[in-house]
């Protein structure tokens, strides 16, 4: 299959065709208020690689081999777009006169801004940003109200994860094989080198890549695109980072062909936002160009932006009323400053090699080269035979001295007594000690070890009992592409690409810091004898500061992708079909012998191999010239993430039962009008996911039974979802408004239905049944009650209104109201499984399990609707050849506290527990919840010259 594609790749190649044709197009770019000359814009006719750059005085000349309907897109950095029709019939040369372009302050302002929305601060790191364009490269409303307003309450277009979009950089895809999503903080603080880019939405037609069922974004870094010029902008915000400085320089193509790109950033904050949050980054960027010849052109790019950040953490409603929304559990004072033990580092530089080959005037192949390395890590205290560490532990919290677990009787008994004399004294103590003790952990390292049921016990002044270690991975990725764009005549162009990807990815546990001791012993203190070793080969190894420990393995991955999409433009109807195929390739292999699983767990695993297509088209109609309609429809198959492919990773080579290809369906119908004073979108939109996979681990309590489990009710198990089918719809609509020349209105609306769609099947593995004979420790719960549950993380309901002043004078001030609702926490598959109704301790239903209480239990929980009032303003100067920009804006006015999401704790593993725990009305296990910001700042000066 993969020769037949590389064959007909080829074919395409060599069957372009001349066109009999010529057309010249010319011109003069100058700026709109000064009138001189601009150099350096970039001139493009759209759907075609024909592009160049404006001379010193503004000039430019451009070929044009085919006749009909075409566009051409004059862009440059810091102002708007100017898209000119053109009728190409019978005049050979057309000279387009002078051309102004206006400084697009309100893009300049948030493309400063938009950095603070980076999702990957979100620990799931699912949060959508992609935003998208319509013809032009301008924003609509919806997707300004989406990339700017409702990010703030984790907003995401159409309800998907970032996973079903795909990221580019020069062609080159910079997802993750992982888990699909991009690592935005690989790319992070490099605004201003990083604004070329391209977007489509949804299943639209992109030119680079047969995208996903959200979209395309694609950013350019070919260093001839850039304006001459330097670049300097410093910030100051109360959000993420307190402090961020930006400078770049752009040199132009020189007259013997070359042409280069610098920059370099770093954000800051001692404190970001939330308690004990860390910041601290550094962003490095370069772009360098040679012009062989008029055909060929090699670009060298390479960033590195390595960063840490604290997290924070998420909290019960309990822990929140007795501090703040701010309150972060993660941290605790260590010499007079706040340390965060859950740090977050990122540092994978990238290194990309681009060859741009101009076959002739209708056929280019762009090729590249890239290869990524580095790191990411996430830190976090291990203990052994010693007290849990964090402050907000159900132990030390009131509600546990009030519900069933500080009971005097037993926990299945249907009854308990609450003793709130010893509640009060535990909320004296949890506020007096609400950090991380660090001085306890040195001292419990130093002094004394600790017994197994936490007490102090003999001197033993050389273990550590508490330790910081990460979690780390340490990937190599190779990724190579070769993209093809031909215009076969003047009413038919063809994108055709071939992509590879080869990932080795080691993830092991890394020791950082014995907090006073001398060394940590690597075994798993819940387990006994050879089964709490992590490594048979060096049993009870002492392990020290730079070691690794716990687990050690590689995931490798292979994966091959190919596309053709052809288009076909006419007076009044466009339309494409597209088309892709797929390899992917995963196993695992193995440096540690498990105690646990000491047959499965060293070595290699059997080679996975998901073979996969899709096929989408679409098409416009052209109603006039101010109003159309289009629609976009696709199907394709997806290989699994490679995070939920294997069982349990850490521990074995085990695959999760019945894995299989995800199938993706999606469709939209649009319909749009553009005037010069009126601007609007209206989409209706649906799209399907089917037999997806989801793996998560939890502590559960009451959870198995005596058949199940050698009479132990409790373990710690990893979950895996199986047959989960997800399906979104709704409408999006886009206004905007010129009420005068200086003022303008928008309004944007998403109405949205995000739900469950099945009733997956659910299987847990209890570790403490894989014996040193390997028996099987998967145990099938049967299928989960889902199906209509809502999707959380996201509001399926937005709407925003906005006005706008833009004086004549360079300065404009802005203000929005926006509200969101329909936002869910997620809930616990294991709540809606058949086993939850039974009793572990006899296998009969509980009695109290009735159909009224059980509903009442697992009713989906809504957060509170939000309203946000955001207000932003700026001015820009001209100074000779110098441009001073400021920007600054104020989010969420009125200060609102909300809940931005959530997620039911699966530790109450039965239905007696869990009705138990609630009908306490202090719930010690009760949903964990994120908070978003209250009113923040952010302002920005800029300097270009």
């Amino acid at each position: 299959m993969i020769k037949k594609l590389l064959l007909l790749f080829t074919l395409l190649i060599c069957t372009a065709i001349w066109s009999q044709n010529h057309y010249l197009i010319s011109g003069k770019v100058i700026h709109h208020a000064t009138q001189k000359p601009l150099s350096y814009v970039v001139v493009t006719l759209q759907n075609s690689t024909l592009t160049q750059l404006t001379t010193a005085d503004g000039k430019f000349e451009i070929e044009v081999p085919f006749n009909g309907n075409q566009l051409l897109l004059l862009r440059s950095q810091g102002f708007k777009d100017l898209l000119i029709p053109l009728a190409l019939a019978t005049t050979k040369n057309i000279n387009l006169g002078v051309l102004s372009l206006e400084e697009n302050l309100v893009a300049e302002a948030q493309n400063s801004w938009i950095s603070l929305l980076e999702s990957d601060l979100s620990d799931d790191n699912s949060t959508s940003e992609n935003t998208s364009s319509l013809l032009q490269s301008s924003r609509d409303a919806f997707l300004q109200a989406a990339a700017f307003n409702w990010g703030q309450a984790r907003f995401r277009v159409r309800g998907l994860d970032n996973e079903n979009a795909n990221m580019l950089i020069n062609g080159l895809v910079m997802n993750k094989i992982y888990d699909g999503r991009p690592q935005w903080s690989n790319w992070g603080g490099l605004n201003d080198v990083l604004r070329n880019q391209e977007f489509t939405i949804g299943t639209a037609p992109s030119p680079y890549s047969f995208g996903g069922i959200l979209g395309t974004q694609a950013i350019f870094t070919r260093a001839s695109m850039y304006r001459k010029g330097t670049r300097l902008s410093f910030s100051a915000s109360n959000t993420n980072y307190s402090a961020r400085s930006m400078a770049s320089y752009a040199s132009g193509m020189s007259s013997s062909g070359w042409a280069f790109v610098v920059a370099a950033g770093k954000r800051y904050a001692k404190e970001a936002y939330f308690d004990g949050t860390t910041y601290d980054a550094e962003s490095f960027f370069m772009s360098i160009e040679k012009k062989i010849s008029t055909q060929h052109s090699l670009n060298f790019t390479g960033f590195f932006t390595p960063n840490q950040r604290g997290k924070n953490s998420p909290n019960t409603n309990e822990v929140t009323e007795l501090s703040t929304e701010k309150y972060n559990s993660y941290w605790g004072w260590q010499n007079g400053e706040k340390r965060n033990a859950r740090v977050k580092t990122v540092a994978e530089p990238v290194l990309m090699l681009n060859h741009y080959f101009k076959i002739n005037e209708k056929t280019q192949l762009n090729s590249a080269v890239a290869y990524q390395f580095g790191k990411i890590a996430n830190s976090n205290i291990d203990y052994q035979n010693a007290n849990s560490p964090d402050p907000t532990y159900y132990r030390k919290l009131p509600s546990y001295y009030t519900s069933i677990y500080g009971s005097d009787k037993g926990e299945y008994s249907g009854d308990y007594l609450p003793n709130y004399e010893e509640a009060d004294k535990s909320k004296n103590t949890y506020l007096a000690n609400s950090q991380i003790d660090w001085a306890a952990m040195y001292r419990a390292n130093q002094n004394a070890t600790v017994d197994s049921n936490g007490q102090i016990a003999t001197y033993y002044p050389n273990k550590s009992h508490y330790v910081l270690y990460e979690d780390r991975v340490e990937d190599q990725l190779f990724t190579a592409n070769s993209t093809l764009y031909s215009r076969f005549s003047d009413n038919c162009t063809f994108n055709g690409g071939l992509n590879f990807r080869k990932l080795q990815s080691h993830n092991f546990q890394y020791l950082t810091d014995l907090l006073g001791g001398s060394y940590f012993e690597d075994i798993d203190a819940f387990y006994t004898g050879t089964q709490s070793q992590s490594d048979l080969q060096n049993p009870n190894l002492q392990v020290k500061v730079g070691d690794r420990y716990g687990y050690n393995y590689n995931l490798n991955a292979i994966v091959f992708d190919a596309f053709t999409q052809f288009r076909f433009d006419y007076k009044n109807i466009d339309f494409y079909l597209a088309q892709t195929f797929s390899s992917t390739q995963y196993q695992r292999e193995g440096f540690y012998q498990n105690g646990l699983y000491p047959t499965n767990s060293l070595g290699k695993s059997n080679s996975l191999i998901f073979e996969n297509f899709g096929f989408k088209g679409g098409f416009t109609y052209k109603i006039s010239g101010k109003q159309w309609l289009f629609a976009n429809a696709s199907h394709q198959t997806k290989a699994p993430a490679l995070r939920n492919t294997f069982q349990n990773s850490r521990l074995n080579n085990s695959v999760v039962a019945a894995i299989n290809n995800e199938t993706l369906h999606s469709a939209e119908l649009n319909y749009v009008f553009h005037a010069p004073k009126l601007k609007t979108r209206i989409t209706a939109f649906y799209s399907e996911i089917k037999n997806a996979t989801q793996i998560s681990f939890f502590y559960a309590e009451g959870i198995f039974d005596k058949g199940f489990s050698y009479n132990n009710t409790d373990a710690f198990v990893g979950q895996a979802l199986t047959g989960l089918n997800k399906t979104n719809k709704g409408i999006e609509l886009s206004f905007d408004y010129q009420l005068t020349a200086t003022l303008k209105t928008t309004v944007a609306a998403n109405y949205g239905k995000y739900i469950y769609d099945s009733n997956p099947n659910v299987k847990l593995t209890n570790d403490a049944q894989a014996t040193i004979n390997d028996a099987n420790p998967v145990f099938d719960f049967g299928n989960s009650a889902l199906k209509n549950y809502k999707l959380p993380g996201t509001p399926q309901q937005a709407y925003s209104l906005g006005i706008e002043y833009r004086d004549p004078h360079y300065w404009w001030i802005g203000a929005n109201i926006n509200y969101l609702d329909d936002m869910y926490i997620d809930i616990a598959p294991i709540s809606r499984t058949n086993a939850f109704f039974k009793n572990p301790a006899n296998g009969y239903t509980f009695p109290e399990a009735t159909q009224e209480r059980a509903h009442k239990l697992l009713s989906q929980e809504k957060l509170r609707a939000v309203t946000l009032v955001n207000f932003s303003a700026g001015k820009s100067w001209r100074l000779k050849s110098k441009y001073i920009g400021l920007f600054a804006s104020v989010n969420n006015i009125l200060n609102s506290k909300y809940k931005t999401g959530g997620f039911e704790q699966s530790r109450n593993a039965n239905f007696r527990e869990l009705n138990q725990d609630v009908s306490s009305e202090t719930p010690s296990f009760g949903s964990k919840y994120y908070y978003g910001f209250g009113r923040t700042y952010f302002a920005n000066l800029t300097l270009s010259f």
